[in-house]
């Protein structure tokens, strides 16, 4: 066998132990997700994610060394994309309409793809402990700061003064983040036996956000259309 094919064959079990891994990684990741919206990060415990899985709490351990370790790791899979999101979609011409409906976009579908991160932060916001005060100096503080900058272009010209501002960052955020921490609540409420992760409730959603958005920030903004 000559070397580069050896060599070849010792780096496919590497690839596919490290594909194991990641899947493996990501199952631990929905679940705590999924276990930390529903009981809070202080009603899990290590035991109960690996009782969850089949797995020990030893093996748990191998990929992340506390409970605290995967909450933030939870937290980055899930916000980290949407601050980046929220800071790419500043633009010194301001609101752009294909800006405006891609960003929507973007945030609807990882919203819908991890549909307990917005019950989890909901409840994290709502408890008394050390684990809020990570999560307000790490993330919701940077993603106040980014949906300020993109507003502030336009709230003068619609008519609200500096200090209603901060009201306005938290309210665009909290329409965004109500669906997906309400999401029973929808169907029940609308009367509908559709899902509401689905790509017509989606599309349906983000509309009503385009809407939202332009009305709330300036009447020189066209409302878009439906397409």
């Amino acid at each position: 066998m000559s070397i580069r094919a050896a060599t070849t064959g010792l780096r496919r079990p590497a690839r596919a132990a490290a594909a194991d891994a990641q899947r493996t990684r990501e199952v631990i990741l929905d679940t705590a997700e999924r276990l930390f919206a529903s009981r809070g990060v202080d009603g899990v415990a290590v035991r109960d994610l690996a009782s969850e899985m089949g797995m020990t709490a030893p093996s748990l351990y191998n990929h992340f060394i506390s409970k605290q370790a995967l909450y933030d790791a939870v937290l980055e899979r899930g916000l980290r994309p949407i601050v980046d999101l929220v800071s790419e979609a500043w633009h010194p011409s301001g609101l752009r309409r294909e800006l405006v409906r891609n960003t929507l976009e973007r945030l609807l579908n990882h919203l819908a793809r991890h549909p307990n991160l917005a019950p989890l932060l909901q409840r994290a916001l709502l408890e008394d402990s050390d684990t809020i005060k990570v999560l307000l100096a790490r993330w919701a503080g940077p993603l106040y700061r980014e949906g300020l900058a993109i507003i502030r272009h336009n709230a003068d010209d619609a008519g609200w003064n500096a200090d209603e501002l901060p009201y306005l960052v938290i309210g665009l955020f909290g329409m965004i983040f109500a669906y997906f921490t309400n999401l029973a609540a929808v169907s029940a409420i609308t009367a509908t036996t559709s899902d509401p992760l689905s790509p017509s409730a989606l599309a349906t959603q983000r509309q009503f956000l385009e809407k939202a958005i332009y009305r709330l920030l300036g009447s020189q903004l066209a409302v878009p259309d439906r397409s």
